[in-house]
């Protein structure tokens, strides 16, 4: 099966709100359907700069803002659509097969990304092209 942007979507995290402040919890096989295998953080991001660029084969992938807001470029080879992330209760939910990209950072912004699987480096697609050539086996 083809994996498209339609199967990317936000998931908004419950808050449980108290006198000192907001929770949300992220619990495996809960909020997402996969196990969380690695958890990193993007922050001090250079004005003007883009991250991600790139798809993968196999790994999906949580992403929320931590702080500070973002946007998230999506691209499955055939049509593309940009969400901002703004708010920590807000997470983007990013199968793979689908091209991203993650620009137009605020000052002070960390994105924080939960994935299926430890870091693979066979598992990337990094250039554009071969990513749209073996986007028919994703």
């Amino acid at each position: 099966m083809k994996t498209t942007i339609d199967d990317c979507r936000i998931i908004e995290l419950k808050r449980h709100h108290g006198a000192t402040g907001n929770i949300s919890v992220i619990e495996n096989g809960k909020v997402i359907d996969f196990d969380i295998k690695r958890l990193f953080f993007i922050y001090d991001i250079p004005a003007g700069a883009t991250r991600g660029m790139h798809a993968h084969k196999t790994l999906h992938e949580l992403i929320i803002a931590a702080s500070g807001s973002f946007d998230v470029r999506l691209f499955d080879g055939e049509r593309e659509k940009t969400i901002q992330l703004n708010h920590p209760s807000k997470a983007l939910l990013l199968p793979n097969g689908v091209w991203e990209e993650l620009k137009n950072f605020s000052s002070g912004a960390t994105a924080l990304v939960l994935a299926s699987k430890p870091y693979d480096s066979n598992d990337y697609y990094r250039d554009i092209e071969e990513f749209l050539e073996n986007k028919k086996e994703l």
